[in-house]
């Protein structure tokens, strides 16, 4: 790479030190250094990946220790692609390269958004954006990923957050529109990378790839979701395994069921299966209509049968054939087992020169695609459907929601608004500049009304952006301060 890379070009010209112009590539491993030292990065140690280490009393993966897996798992695709000769050498390069150091710094990078208490957290957030302050854009944990890295975020320069690199901005935008322009493009419009008021940012960083057609990944960003996804599969089954949480009678009563009923079930309407989701073989039959509805492009009946049947061999009758004892032999063979499959879906890419509109240039293969989707089943159908665990998250749901709304009454008291805490007035003002600047420079963008309802709604992003910011600890005992129900006054509530 050299200066005029526009892949390389940050969003004010910066000079490197000597000992990082001695190294290769110099550019990306400083952005990989920033994000690592940010406290957004830090804060991610006490973010629930799927569930909270504090509610399960168990040492789970948190959102730091998925993120460092995920540079890992993305990494080696990296390097596998960008060494590979031939065709698809030429196309990776054509279509922008696959640098092994973008892919882990926006692997390191692409969970700094998710506020606390994981997706719960993120669906709370935004619902309160859009009905409590009529944010369009409500909340999505991708564009708060963005809108940190660009905007939030400082490293030493006010305004442009890390200052990084286009190639690494550009790397976290998996879903790169705005909220409502997703279509039936990847993750469907519900998903979306960027806020309208980080619009600019966004088109900046794509503009270094004009070989990506619109909406569509870059090469890079398509490498590190695939990685999440492989590591999302893999160590969250480790997590619920060690705990016991998996129960293999179960599991194994749902996909038996499915395999003997299979004839029945595929006459069966959709309508028919979801009030009986709870039956043996029907959850599985209705992930199987999902994705074949969903993803046509590669979904397959023959490949999703096979699925089933690896995940029921290597899982169900292998795995959690014998329980987790704690012993170095269990710790010897779930470490096997985990490393087996992640090399296994490694080696299962394939580059599209012209993916499918569900699709990136990166993607893995058909029979390794259906297999992350019968592993991903496991977690949500066996897990995240417990009602236990669903009365916890209500819990939090709520405390998430307080926050919020205690901190906008503290903002509209004007007797008191003065005490509020200074990194949640400076988010305000960003907020309020960036609402200014969008119906100034983008109107079509912007929300309608008065000067005066923008502002409040922008007083309700930095709210937003408050809050999200927060770890699970920090919400609640925050969320104890605010509501009178500690006397822990002076460590409760340290760094906000």
């Amino acid at each position: 790479m050299t200066a005029a890379d526009p892949r390389t070009l940050r969003a004010v010209p910066e000079a490197l030190d000597e000992f990082q112009q001695a190294e290769r590539h110099p550019e990306y491993r400083v952005d990989v250094e920033r994000i690592r030292f940010s406290p957004y990065f830090s804060r991610l140690s006490a973010v629930t990946q799927v569930i909270s280490p504090t509610g399960a009393g168990l040492a789970v993966h948190n959102r730091l220790t998925h993120s460092v897996k995920v540079a890992a798992v993305a990494r080696a695709i990296a390097v596998h692609l960008e060494t590979t000769a031939g065709a698809t050498g030429k196309l990776v390069h054509d279509l922008g390269g696959c640098h092994p150091v973008v892919v882990q710094a926006a692997a390191s990078a692409h969970d700094l958004g998710h506020p606390p208490f994981g997706h719960l957290g993120e669906q709370t957030l935004d619902r309160v954006a859009r009905e409590r302050f009529g944010l369009t854009d409500g909340f999505e944990g991708n564009a708060q990923t963005f809108r940190i890295m660009t905007r939030l975020d400082e490293h030493d320069k006010p305004g442009i957050g890390l200052n990084l690199t286009a190639a690494v901005r550009a790397a976290v935008l998996k879903y790169p529109w705005l909220r409502g322009e997703g279509g039936g493009r990847r993750g469907g419009s519900r998903k979306f990378s960027a806020y309208a008021i980080d619009l600019d940012a966004m088109h900046d960083a794509l503009a270094a790839y004009p070989r990506i057609a619109s909406g569509q990944q870059t090469i890079e960003c398509s490498v590190m979701d695939i990685a999440d996804d492989i590591a999302y599969s893999m160590h969250d089954l480790d997590d619920f395994y060690r705990a016991g949480l998996l129960d293999q009678t179960t599991i194994s009563a749902e996909f038996r069921a499915w395999e003997r009923d299979l004839t029945e079930l595929r006459l069966a309407d959709v309508a028919e299966l979801r009030p009986a989701s709870r039956v043996p073989g029907r959850s599985l039959e209705l992930l199987w209509r999902r994705l074949a509805s969903r993803d046509p492009w590669i979904a397959d009946a023959d490949a999703f049968a096979h699925a089933v049947q690896k995940v029921a061999d290597e899982v169900i009758d292998g795995l959690l054939a014998v329980p987790f004892d704690g012993s170095l032999a269990s710790e010897r063979a779930l470490a096997a087992f985990t490393s087996e499959w992640i090399t296994h879906l490694q080696r299962s890419i394939v580059l599209h020169a012209e993916p499918a509109l569900r699709s990136g240039h990166v993607s893995l293969d058909q029979e390794a695609w259906h297999e992350v989707a019968v592993l991903k089943f496991l977690h949500e159908r066996f897990i995240l459907d417990r009602p236990d665990l669903a009365v916890y998250q209500r819990g939090q749901a709520s405390l998430v929601e307080r926050l919020v709304m205690g901190f906008a009454a503290w903002l509209d008291d004007p007797h008191d608004a003065r005490r509020a805490p200074r990194r949640l007035v400076d988010l305000v003002d960003l907020a309020t500049e960036d609402a200014l600047r969008l119906r100034r420079e983008h109107p079509d963008f912007a929300d309608e009304g008065s000067e005066r309802e923008l502002r409040r709604r922008a007083a309700g992003r930095g709210i937003i952006d408050y809050v999200a910011a927060l770890s699970d600890t920090q919400a609640t005992s925050l969320d104890a301060l605010l509501s009178g129900r500690t006397e822990r006054l002076w460590d409760a509530g340290q760094g906000l």
